[in-house]
């Protein structure tokens, strides 16, 4: 079961209803209609730029971003979407933190809700490195549908890898 796997931890109804959507052939339609907007982030540079506006927006006093980009082994390599690092470089008597937001290049055609999401979850690890209760509120104080987003996701990654 496909769904079970993507959705591990959703109650048990959700997951049913993906699997039917899926057995059905209407799970493509469905995320057509609940994700219609594309986005046109395709380079390095232009992810940058996104990631720099919503940091901006949200996450002022931040640290700097020393670098932003797709990465095409991101998801074969690590099983993950995005990462977030932070490496610490001595210079001379200072230390120095490079932050760096990698995200994978399965985003360059994703809907732009699901880039803005994981773009959001990786942000919010400039405040909150672990998963807990004030990462969440965090992530849902800058995309306010960060769980229904996230629920999306993991109906495209389903309908993605169905599709292969």
């Amino acid at each position: 079961m496909l769904a079970a796997r993507y959705l591990a931890g959703y109650p048990a109804e959700l997951i049913q209803q993906a699997e039917q959507l899926r057995l059905d052939g209407r799970l493509a339609d469905h995320l057509a209609r609940r994700l219609p907007d594309a986005h046109e982030v395709r380079s390095d540079s232009a992810l940058f730029d996104y990631v720099q506006e919503l940091k901006n927006r949200h996450l002022r006093n931040a640290g700097p971003l020393n670098f932003v980009g797709f990465d095409a082994k991101l998801r074969v390599l690590q099983q993950a979407l995005g990462t977030h690092t932070r490496r610490t470089q001595v210079q001379g008597a200072k230390l120095k933190t490079r932050r760096e937001i990698r995200v994978a290049t399965l985003f360059k055609e994703a809907p732009a809700a699901l880039l803005n999401m994981i773009v959001v979850h990786e942000l919010a690890h400039l405040r909150e490195l672990d998963h807990n209760k004030a990462f969440y509120q965090l992530c849902q104080h800058m995309e306010p549908d960060y769980f229904q987003l996230e629920f999306d996701l993991r109906l495209y990654l389903m309908h993605l890898e169905e599709s292969k």
